[in-house]
């Protein structure tokens, strides 16, 4: 998320009630988390364990619960509860906007849309043209929407994360504050969630299909043409390269890379990043035909153990 204008150093310290350490008009452009930062942003750290990789981020302001020393040229911000105030600075730059009319009139919708009877579009939505949005599509707010897009009945786009952290009281959620980005010519089947980023962006690129029943988690990236089976469920801050094609009920984990091209075979689960340019299946997948060579072995394994059984018995 960019802030609009820039915070000072000082302002940011002050809405948080902490203390710094840098020049007062040291610059803030933004706010993201570690894994999405950029120059200008600020990210937040609250375990000794990632001390290190906050600080030496692409982040030049850096929100922490000690007071370390200060890495050149960026700024520190000491709070006791670093999430915590990550989630103030959230509230207040996007907070919740309340809307009272089924299309607000700060979207913005482009010539030649069609949106059905039912449908939600939130507060500051972007549709392109020649769009057709169906009957009980729900649009969150700071959706972004391209040309000549398809998206079909009981569809959600911009759900919040799910990112919670855990606490002795029970979860303390992760307010989100991204978006989600639909590029031109991108059909969406009937009952998908795509969930917005937590303070980036969730993209879906040109070109790409989802069948129904769909889940694409937080600030995951979706290439161009792509097509996804029904079913499939994909967990955040995933990269999905171009040309992919998951089939029906693929699971994918967190924080993995697809690479461009491959082709994942119905039912299978990935649980670690893989090249492109292949097929995969299984749980978890392998190329194909390493997988299917295993399971020719395993139906003849009971045979195998029989014939042992049957040499073994004859030399007694």
């Amino acid at each position: 998320m960019k802030f609009t204008p820039a915070l000072t150093l000082s302002e940011l310290a002050s809405i948080v009630g902490a203390d710094f350490d840098g020049e007062p008009d040291f610059l803030i452009t933004g706010l993201n988390e570690i894994h999405m930062v950029e120059p200008g942003d600020i990210t937040f750290v609250d375990h000794p364990k990632y001390y290190d990789k906050a600080l030496h981020s692409k982040a030049t302001t850096v929100l922490i619960n000690k007071k370390v020393e200060r890495p050149e040229g960026k700024a520190l911000v000491f709070h006791d509860k670093p999430f915590d105030a990550f989630i103030k600075l959230i509230h207040q730059f996007r907070p919740f906007e309340q809307s009272n009319e089924i299309i607000s009139h700060k979207a913005i919708i482009g010539e030649g849309t069609v949106i059905q009877p039912g449908a939600f579009v939130g507060n500051y939505v972007k549709i392109g043209r020649n769009c057709l949005i169906h009957a009980n599509v729900s649009i969150y707010d700071h959706t972004e929407i391209g040309d000549n897009v398809i998206i079909h009945s009981g569809s959600v786009l911009g759900a919040d994360a799910y990112y919670f952290q855990r606490r002795p009281e029970g979860y303390k959620k992760f307010e989100s504050c991204g978006r989600v980005i639909i590029g031109n010519r991108v059909e969406i089947g009937a009952l998908c969630s795509i969930d917005k980023g937590v303070t980036g962006d969730t993209i879906i690129s040109d070109g790409t299909k989802l069948d129904n029943h769909c889940q694409i988690g937080h600030d995951t990236y979706i290439g161009q043409n792509c097509l996804i089976g029904s079913h499939a469920a994909i967990a955040g801050v995933t990269r999905i390269e171009d040309d992919v094609i998951l089939w029906g009920r693929v699971s994918v984990n967190k924080d993995l890379v697809i690479g461009k091209g491959a082709i994942i075979l119905a039912t299978s689960g990935v649980d670690k990043s893989i090249e492109g340019g292949k097929t995969y299946f299984g749980a978890p997948v392998e190329e194909v035909r390493k997988k299917w060579r295993e399971m020719a072995a395993l139906r003849n394994l009971p045979a195998f153990m029989e014939e042992v059984r049957g040499k073994l018995s004859g030399l007694k």
